[in-house]
């Protein structure tokens, strides 16, 4: 087993001393308590999906037309479905799937089309999408 001296402030070795006394172990035992927590922590943290920037762009560039004309969702569906995507309710917000495949591809945000800027486009929220309240929230 190594050995690691570490230098603490007076006041954070006083407080562990105190930690320590009351759960009848060693001040050695608290730091390893406290690091096996935090790396625990740090190991279940989720991680976020984001998609590959190089993917996005070009499929940025495919939909803008798509998402600047469309009229109602039934509309952008319809143009989506026409290059063989399809917007899915995400969460809070949407995602945009291959629909032959059943992908997911990427956020509507990843887009620049989050479901915000998508529900006062429209005036209405995505249909049949769970997070209704969010519409009065942000739409009024």
């Amino acid at each position: 087993m190594d050995i690691i001296s570490v230098k603490l402030p007076e006041p954070t070795r006083l407080a562990l001393e105190k930690i320590a006394d009351a759960d009848d172990v060693s001040i050695g035992q608290v730091i390893r308590d406290a690091i096996a927590r935090d790396l625990k922590r740090r190991h279940k943290a989720k991680t976020p999906v984001r998609v590959d920037e190089r993917l996005v762009a070009p499929l940025r560039a495919l939909l803008a037309d798509d998402f600047a004309y469309a009229k109602t969702w039934d509309d952008l569906q319809t143009r989506l479905g026409g290059k063989g995507y399809v917007l899915r309710e995400a969460g809070g917000g949407l995602c945009l799937y291959r629909a032959a495949q059943n992908q997911r591809v990427c956020k509507g945000s990843e887009l620049g089309y989050s479901y915000a800027t998508l529900m006062r486009k429209f005036n209405q929220p995505f249909p049949n999408h769970s997070h209704r309240y969010l519409y009065h929230k942000i739409c009024g």
